[in-house]
């Protein structure tokens, strides 16, 4: 035990012992407290800081009230005092003195105790310091390689020295905006809506293979260059595939948005780790902060992710949260403060890319996003992009061949493979670079590539109890051919009406009101005939839009009328003859094209649907009524 506290307990209990046995004399308290100030300060500090206190005289003082006044000072620190105390008032003024010191001497021993465990502390810290450092050196000087380690770095550096060179797709990828075939609108549309001051988040409509990804990627370069563009020289183009990315109900990772490694079942960096401090990992919106983030198949992606990433699009960071993350701790890096307080930056522009048709994409996601629709390519825009890329693999297609191509294929894409597999196929049988893409190599490929003709040959004879309608299937459109036979029926007045049973209901539903309508217009008794219906192929066409193409069939084989071959409709039928719109024309009228059809019918309330081909046919006739249908389609 220290001195003080032995004084303050030896002050203590004279005062304990003053209560029972009657108080020490006046002259023996002052003597008392004196003596405990000398082993406290000691003789001169004590000598020093009466001096200072302007407490020397009194303390030298023979009378009572200037010694009571002196220790006053030198106990309460405080040299204003002035007053001497009468020996009435000395008894409380001493026992007021006695606490004081008391409490003094109390404070002193608690802080030689904290300075005690305080040195023990800093020594100890001390020594494990010293210890880390001699453990770091140790690793240094032997480092955390060993034989198998070596081995296995050698052999990824001679793996880096083998390449091979370019792929076939990377060399005929065109490399600027003006080498995209057949999709020139649409460019315009996408650049229109990324070089603005203030861009939007896009969705692009359109088949596989046309050129969404690459033309998205180009897009963005050019709109570098305008000076109302927000993206700058630097600015990130982030592609990803929406059918891999998944939301984990865990939490646990999340490339897309990012997510947090806690420091003990995921194992954050191991200086954080072992302090169990979790670390926030930043996600591919954070990678495209100031550029863009393209998601291919964008309507594949988990619904709860999706409402996930629009949240980001809304407040364009990203929160991070963890129960391991403790703010008023001192050990947290600045970084990781920041990104749990502030969340991570997330202000890009979203361009998604699907192969789905509008209705199947979250509303959610379209109401925010403005959209753009690529065309179906035509033969004649296939025969362009095959022809540019046997230019850049420094060999010439012929026109023949390249014809061939565009009858097996409407993807750009799958184009450029049978080009290079056709370079590939001319290389290997004459054991030299090619000079030329022959028809024959061109066969050889499509056979054993299995390919079938995207647009079947239609027969071109017109007989009667044949029309030719048009669907739609995903984003590519297709001429249904539709046969109708008319035979008296083998009980008078019990006729039958047959239809293929693979064609769905609606379809169904136009054959009847295709018997309405054919009862009005030719005043006869359906009853008195069967009457089969067949879809060539037996196709689903399970919607109204094939029944005027419905009604011409039947209406041709009552009465005996041939039908044009080169022209296809589409539209629902009503009970009074009247043609109804019906979706998809655009991809109708491409599939008409393709077929090489030269007029395609269209309902009226469907006029504005109508894209502009720019002349590259077919014609588009407008009609209202069935009677307008029957003054287009007779030979």
């Amino acid at each position: 035990m220290s001195e003080e506290a032995k004084d303050s307990k030896d002050l203590k209990e004279s005062r304990g012992q003053a209560g029972r046995r009657g108080a020490l004399s006046l002259e023996r308290r002052v003597k008392a407290l004196h003596d405990v100030l000398i082993q406290i300060y000691g003789p001169e500090r004590l000598i020093l800081r009466a001096g200072k206190l302007q407490a020397l005289k009194h303390l030298r003082s023979e009378d009572l009230g200037h010694q009571v006044l002196a220790l006053q000072k030198l106990i309460l620190d405080d040299p204003s005092l002035g007053l001497i105390p009468s020996r009435r008032e000395i008894p409380g003024i001493l026992a007021a003195l006695e606490d004081e010191l008391a409490d003094m001497l109390a404070r002193r021993t608690l802080e030689e105790d904290l300075e005690k465990r305080i040195a023990d502390k800093m020594q100890e810290r001390h020594e494990e310091y010293v210890r880390d450092i001699r453990n770091q050196i140790l690793r240094e000087d032997s480092g955390p390689e060993t034989p198998e380690t070596m081995k296995k770095l050698a052999r990824l550096v001679d793996l880096d020295q083998v390449g091979l060179s370019s792929s076939a797709l990377e060399v005929v990828r065109p490399k600027a905006l003006d080498e995209v075939v057949g999709q020139r609108p649409s460019i315009e549309g996408l650049l229109a809506k990324l070089a603005s001051p203030f861009p939007q988040h896009v969705i692009l409509y359109g088949p596989p293979g046309v050129g969404k990804t690459t033309v998205a990627r180009l897009v963005l370069e050019v709109a570098k260059g305008y000076a109302q563009s927000p993206f700058g020289e630097a600015a990130p183009f982030v592609e990803t595939d929406g059918t891999t990315l998944r939301w984990d109900p865990r939490e646990v990772t999340n490339p897309l948005l990012g997510s947090v490694h806690d420091p003990i079942y995921q194992g954050a960096r191991r200086d954080l780790a072992e302090g169990g401090i979790p670390e926030p990992k930043t996600g591919l919106v954070t990678d495209a902060h100031g550029g863009v983030l393209f998601i291919d198949e964008v309507g594949e992606m988990d619904p709860v992710l999706q409402n996930k990433l629009l949240k980001v699009l809304e407040d364009k960071r990203v929160k991070f949260d963890s129960p391991y993350y403790d703010s008023d701790d001192a050990n947290v890096p600045k970084y990781v403060h920041k990104l749990f307080r502030d969340g991570a930056p997330a202000d890009f522009v979203l361009v998604g890319a699907t192969t789905r048709s509008p209705e199947e994409i979250s509303p959610a996601l379209r109401s925010r996003c403005a959209e753009i629709y690529f065309d179906p390519l035509s033969p004649d825009d296939i025969q362009v992009i095959t022809r540019q890329a046997a230019e850049r693999l420094g060999v010439t297609l012929p026109a023949d061949s390249a014809e061939l191509l565009s009858r097996y294929t409407l993807e750009g894409r799958k184009a450029v493979t049978l080009v290079a597999d056709a370079f590939s196929e001319a290389y290997l049988r004459s054991g030299q670079r090619p000079q030329d893409l022959t028809l024959d190599v061109v066969q050889g490929v499509i056979s054993r590539a299995r390919l079938s003709p995207v647009a079947p040959a239609l027969s071109r004879e017109p007989y009667p109890g044949r029309s030719l309608g048009l669907a739609v299937a995903g984003f590519q459109g297709m001429v249904l051919e539709i046969e109708a036979t008319v035979f008296p029926a083998q009980e008078p007045g019990r006729g039958k009406w047959r239809f293929n049973q693979t064609a769905g209901s609606m379809a169904k539903d136009s054959v009847f009101n295709a018997e309405s309508v054919l009862r009005r217009l030719t005043g006869r008794d359906l009853g008195q005939f069967d009457v089969h219906v067949n879809v060539v192929g037996g196709g689903n066409i399970d919607g109204p839009s094939a029944g005027t193409a419905i009604f011409v069939a039947i209406y041709s084989a009552l009465t005996q009328s041939a039908v044009r071959t080169d022209v296809a409709m589409t539209g629902e039928i009503s009970l009074s003859g009247r043609i109804k719109p019906v979706g998809g024309i655009p991809e109708k009228i491409f599939g008409a094209r393709q077929a090489g059809l030269l007029r395609v019918l269209v309902p009226y309330d469907n006029r504005s649907d109508v894209p502009d081909l720019k002349g590259a046919g077919p014609d588009v006739v407008i009609v209202t009524t069935i009677e307008d249908v029957l003054s287009e389609v007779f030979v």
